[in-house]
């Protein structure tokens, strides 16, 4: 490789020698490599640029995204199109934070925009687009992880405190009821129902206990059709449930039963709530990156790109409820106990996944967030530890 005079003048009389200049990465490159959704508008505010993470963001492709405007995803009285008049009218960085970026076309909430003016491009912006909902759903989850604790605490008191005097107040019954009137026999069958009534509903807490759970790669879409033909020869067998399926979905990674009984317990309480004459329920699949949790107890972080949404057009979920939805005994069936979806936040916890709930009138999902299987010496050390 031949070096200039001047390099080798410096060598000679050894001189330290300038490094040569790092190449500079393009604007579109450094944007295209941020992990947080990043577009450019021009002044009418059609989309010039989409990095991949705004492809995610906006749940379009950046060639679909390309000369549309920001109007056709959003209405006009935005908070967001505040912030694009300010940047342009000031000819500075404007920013601001939780923004409900809401439409028929999509539905972020919490959302931190950041946005600059761009010299090359007169009244052009550069936008940065962050999500709260993510963080906002661990926290979420890490409350249910701890309404799941408390539940188990309870299911252990109820189990030792309660099971065994119903047993002698269940058999006292039935001795009284061997010599009783008519009248009072009723009473002692009563009774007999009561306590019955009781240890069913502590066995349904026993569920909450802590138990370790075997986990292998599984056939997502085998699941959710076998939830599917449950559902149709029972409690939905009235309704249209539709599927939208990625076929090149991997396994996920977790227990076959325990994700059956998320799933129909998800799909009940979609044919439960929506119309038995209009009401459709759809299940869907696909692949996202973007959401990563801790393990707990070790350093390592868990990807959890498979998604799993059953959704239903029901009215919807109470405001009031929404907030502790998936606590113990919070429901609004007429009889219902509030367990069911207490459990399924246990049972998805236990799998080391996510669950979240958006819902808004004619539009109810429930989307769950899986893991793909490990690399096998970490699956094997789990089959051990499981």
């Amino acid at each position: 490789m031949k070096t200039s005079a001047l390099t080798r003048a410096a060598r000679a009389l050894r001189l330290p020698v300038a490094a040569p200049p790092m190449p500079v990465p393009d604007c579109a490159a450094v944007l295209g490599a941020l992990p947080i959704a990043a577009v450019v508008l021009d002044a009418e505010d059609r989309f010039r640029f989409a990095n991949p993470a705004a492809e995610l963001f906006f749940q379009q492709s950046a060639a679909a995204l390309r000369g549309h405007s920001l109007r056709d995803l959003l209405p006009e009285d935005n908070r967001l199109f505040g912030v694009l008049a300010q940047i342009r009218a000031h000819d500075a960085p404007v920013s601001d934070h939780d923004l409900a970026l809401e439409s028929p076309r999509m539905r972020r909430i919490g959302v931190a925009a950041h946005g600059a003016p761009l010299p090359e491009m007169p009244g052009g912006v550069v936008l940065t687009l962050q999500d709260g909902s993510t963080a906002q759903m661990l926290d979420r989850q890490l409350n249910f992880r701890g309404a799941a604790r408390g539940a188990s605490a309870m299911a252990a008191m109820l189990a030792h405190e309660v099971k065994n005097p119903l047993s002698g107040i269940r058999g006292a019954a039935q001795l009284l009821e061997q010599g009783a009137s008519e009248g009072d026999r009723e009473l002692c069958q009563l009774i007999q129902d009561e306590a019955d009534r009781i240890r069913n509903l502590v066995e349904r807490m026993d569920m909450f206990s802590e138990r370790p759970v075997e986990q292998a790669p599984v056939n997502i879409h085998e699941v959710l059709d076998h939830v599917r033909r449950i559902a149709l020869s029972g409690f939905a067998a009235h309704l249209k449930i539709n599927q939208d399926y990625d076929p090149s979905l991997p396994p996920v990674w977790g227990n076959r039963d325990l994700l059956i009984q998320i799933l129909l317990n998800l799909v009940k309480n979609a044919a439960e709530a929506v119309d038995p004459r209009e009401g459709e329920i759809l299940l869907t699949t696909a692949y996202h990156h973007g959401v990563r949790i801790a393990v707990p107890g070790s350093q390592e972080r868990v990807d959890l790109p498979l998604q799993v949404m059953v959704r239903d057009n029901g009215p919807g979920i109470p405001d009031q409820i929404r907030a502790s939805l998936f606590e113990p005994f919070v429901t609004t069936k007429r009889g219902g106990q509030g367990l069911g979806l207490a459990l399924v936040a246990k049972l998805v916890a236990d799998q080391g996944a996510l669950i979240e709930c958006d819902s808004r009138p004619g539009r109810t999902s429930f989307r769950l967030s899986l893991p793909v299987p490990p690399p096998a010496p970490r699956r094997a050390l789990a089959g051990v530890a499981a």
